[in-house]
C-alpha cells in the first residue's frame, strides 16, 4: 500500500511539473491566463437547459471549470462546470481558429475557461454551447482526483472542501440547500414581524447555556474575554429595550468534544418575542419546521436515513416526567426527595454526581432511556428547575419550569422557555450557578450584574427559543454528520 501511495505522489508531482511547464510556455507567448481580470458571464448551465426553447441559436457567454475533454481531430467536446451544474461545449477548429484550437487541445482538466457561443442541441439531443470564442481564464496547476472515483477520503473531503465541492455534486447540493434553509428562515420570521440583529461574540461573561467557553486575552484593554456560548443574554437586553421581536443567526463557540452531532464552532439561531410564552414558541416552531420542509424539500414528509418523518401532522406534546414514565415505568412525580431519586438511579445503573438533585436525576433518566426514542416530532415539556436557571417556574408546580425541547430523529432540535423576568429570582438562580462553578462545574453560568440591572429596569413576559441550524440542515438534507453540513468543520491540525 505504501509503495502504491508513493507511486501516486510521484505521478502527481510529474503532472504538476507538466502543467507548470505549460503555464510557462503560455506566459512566454504573452497568453498568461492570470493576467485576465474579468469575463462577461451572461448565463449559467442550468438556466440554459431550463430555457432552451427561448435560447436556442442565441448567443451566450458561460464560464466554469473544465471537467471533461474529448478531442476528435477538427472538432472536440468538453464539459464546463459552473455554480449551478454542467453543460457540454462543442469546440470546432474552423469556428474558433487554428491557433485557439491548438491552445484548447493543450488545456488540462481543472482549467477554468470562458466560452462565448450559441445554444444548440446535438444530434444525440444534448443541449450544448457551440463555441465561437474560448478563453483560458485560470490554469489549474494541481490535478483533480481521478474522475471516476472522485474525492472518496472522508477526512480529505473535509480538509479540502474546495475539491469536494468540485468533485461531489451531492456536497454542493447540501450547501446550496443550507443557504436556502437560512434564507427561508429569514423569510418566515419577516412574515411574523421579527427584526434581525447582531450581538457581541467577544464577551466578559459567557452565559445563556451550560457549556465551557473558549477564553482569550484582549490586549488593547488588557482584559480576559470569552467567545460567546449563547446569544441569549444580549437578545433579552433588546427585549427589555422595547424591540419586542428579535432574532439572530450567528456563530457560537463551545469548548467541547467533536462527534457526529457536535462541532465546537456552530451556527445557532435564537429568537425572543415579548408578550408570549413557551406555548407561543411551540406554535411558532411547529409552523416554521413545516414551512421549511415545504419550501426546501417540497414536502412535509421527509426521509432521514431511510426513516420517514412526518412534519405535517401536529407534533406530539409530552412532559419529561411522563416520557420517563412511558419508557421506564418510573413516576418521578411520586418521588419526594433527592435521596429517593438517587436510589432509583442506582437501581437503573444511572451514574450521577454527589451534588445532583432530583431534577438532575430526572434529566439523566430522560437522556438515557427516552431521547433516542423520539423519532417523530415531539415536544418534551416542563423540565426540572435545577437544569433551567433562566426559565419561569410553572405556577402550579415550582419544581418545574415552562420549558420545552423539540426532538426529531432522537435529536434535540431546539430549546425554548417562558423566559424568567423576575430579577430577584434570577439573582438567586445565578447565585446557585456560582456555587456550582465554585464546586468545580466548568459549564455552570456566572452572575451577570449588567444583565440583572437590565432585568431590574423591567422585562415583559417573553417567550424565547434557540435552534441549532447545523442539526436542522442535517435533518433536511439527510446528512449523516455535522461535518457534512459545515463548509469548514473543525479538524485536528496535520503536523509536518
Amino acid at each position: 500500500m505504501a509503495q502504491n501511495n508513493a507511486q501516486v505522489t510521484q505521478d502527481i508531482s510529474q503532472l504538476e511539473k507538466v502543467r507548470r511547464e505549460k503555464l510557462a510556455q503560455l506566459q512566454a507567448e504573452g497568453k498568461d491566463p492570470f493576467r485576465i481580470v474579468a469575463f462577461d458571464q451572461t448565463h449559467h448551465s442550468v438556466g440554459i437547459k431550463e430555457h432552451f426553447e427561448e435560447l436556442e441559436n442565441s448567443d451566450v457567454s458561460i464560464a466554469g471549470r473544465m471537467l471533461f475533454k474529448r478531442v476528435m481531430g477538427k472538432a472536440s467536446f468538453c464539459n464546463i462546470q459552473d455554480r449551478d451544474g454542467r453543460i457540454q461545449v462543442y469546440v470546432a477548429r474552423d469556428e474558433i481558429g487554428e491557433e485557439a484550437y491548438k491552445d484548447f487541445k493543450k488545456m488540462d482538466i481543472g482549467d477554468i475557461l470562458g466560452v462565448k457561443g450559441f445554444v444548440f442541441k446535438t444530434k444525440t439531443g444534448e443541449i450544448s454551447v457551440h463555441a465561437k470564442e474560448l478563453v483560458l481564464l485560470s490554469k489549474s496547476l494541481s490535478p483533480l482526483p481521478e474522475k471516476f472515483h472522485g474525492l472518496t477520503d472522508t477526512d480529505l473531503r473535509y480538509r479540502q472542501r474546495y475539491v469536494d465541492l468540485i468533485m461531489n455534486e451531492e456536497s454542493r447540493d447540501v450547501f446550496i440547500k443550507r443557504s436556502k434553509i437560512i434564507q427561508e428562515i429569514r423569510n418566515f420570521l419577516a412574515g411574523r414581524d421579527f427584526m434581525e440583529v447582531e450581538t457581541p461574540m467577544l464577551v466578559a461573561n459567557a452565559g445563556g447555556a451550560a457549556a465551557r467557553p473558549f477564553e482569550t486575552h484582549f490586549n488593547a484593554l488588557d482584559e480576559d474575554v470569552k467567545l460567546r456560548i449563547s446569544l441569549e443574554l444580549y437578545l433579552k437586553r433588546l427585549i427589555i429595550g422595547g424591540l419586542e421581536r428579535v432574532y439572530e443567526i450567528g456563530r457560537v463557540f463551545r469548548n467541547e468534544g467533536v462527534d457526529t452531532k457536535h462541532n465546537p464552532e456552530f451556527t445557532l439561531m435564537e429568537l425572543y418575542q415579548a408578550y408570549t410564552d413557551y406555548n407561543g414558541m411551540m406554535e411558532l416552531t411547529e409552523s416554521m419546521f413545516r414551512y421549511l420542509a415545504e419550501k426546501v424539500c417540497g414536502t412535509t414528509t421527509i426521509t432521514y436515513a431511510g426513516t420517514e418523518i412526518d412534519l405535517g401532522s401536529p407534533f406530539r406534546r409530552l412532559t419529561m416526567v411522563d416520557a420517563i414514565k412511558e419508557y421506564t415505568g418510573v413516576d418521578f412525580d411520586a418521588v419526594t426527595s433527592d435521596e429517593e431519586a438517587k436510589k432509583i438511579a442506582d437501581e437503573h445503573h444511572i451514574e450521577y454526581e454527589t451534588r445532583h438533585k432530583k431534577g438532575d436525576i430526572v434529566n439523566l433518566f430522560f437522556d438515557e432511556f427516552c431521547e433516542d426514542k423520539m423519532i417523530q416530532p415531539t415536544f418534551i415539556m416542563d423540565h426540572p428547575i435545577e437544569i433551567s436557571p433562566l426559565t419561569k417556574k410553572k405556577p402550579d408546580d415550582p419544581t418545574k419550569v415552562e420549558r420545552f425541547e423539540l426532538y426529531i430523529n432522537g435529536w434535540e432540535m431546539c430549546n425554548a422557555y417562558s423566559e424568567l423576568n423576575d430579577p430577584i429570582d434570577q439573582r438567586e438562580r445565578f447565585a446557585a450557578q456560582d456555587a456550582l462553578a465554585d464546586a468545580g462545574d466548568d459549564e455552570a453560568q456566572h452572575t451577570d450584574e449588567d444583565f440583572l440591572h437590565a432585568m431590574e429596569i423591567g422585562m415583559p413576559p417573553t417567550g424565547g427559543i434557540g435552534y441549532g441550524i447545523d442539526r436542522l440542515t442535517m435533518l433536511l438534507t439527510d446528512s449523516a454528520a455535522i461535518r457534512d453540513v459545515l463548509l469548514f468543520p473543525t479538524m485536528k491540525s496535520i503536523k509536518e
